[in-house]
């Protein structure tokens, strides 16, 4: 069996993440490996920053950037405030699956966790689902815990 160093566990910060953050960090203390919790902010398309003069641009990205930091750091209090191994925090900005795989491969992850809102029907076709386009495109296995139990 494949040893466990790091785990990349990706949030939005929704309510519903608890399930898999307590999944995360029972993992990683079972496996005494390393936790990394990481939040893409989904960038705008071309299409909309060309409509947005660059300074205002430049000053959204700043405050969504410092928002983010700011829940991640409240998150992290909160969910994993009595984690007791070694737990870093990453914020980053880019096209939600993709930035999440390259930030994991980045860091050598050996497995990501993230949940799964379980959406149906038409909102999944229409939508589509960040988790499921990462589950197809990693090379890294996946861990994937449903809102509900």
């Amino acid at each position: 069996m494949a040893q466990i160093k790091l785990i990349v566990y990706a949030t939005d910060f929704s309510a519903s993440a608890a399930r898999a953050a307590e999944l995360a960090s029972h993992l990683a203390r079972m496996h005494g490996a390393r936790l990394h919790l990481l939040h893409v902010i989904t960038e705008l398309g071309d299409r909309h920053r060309r409509s947005i003069p660059a300074g205002v641009m430049d000053a959204f990205v700043r405050e969504v950037n410092t928002q983010a930091m700011t829940d991640m750091h409240d998150f992290k209090q909160r969910l994993f405030g009595q984690f007791q191994g070694e737990l870093t925090t990453d914020v980053v900005i880019g096209s939600g699956p993709e930035a999440l795989l390259s930030q994991a491969k980045h860091l050598g992850a050996d497995l990501i966790i993230m949940g799964s809102h379980g959406r149906h029907g038409l909102e999944q076709r229409l939508l589509g689902s960040t988790t499921e386009r990462v589950i197809r495109q990693s090379s890294i296995p996946v861990l994937t815990v449903p809102e509900r139990g």
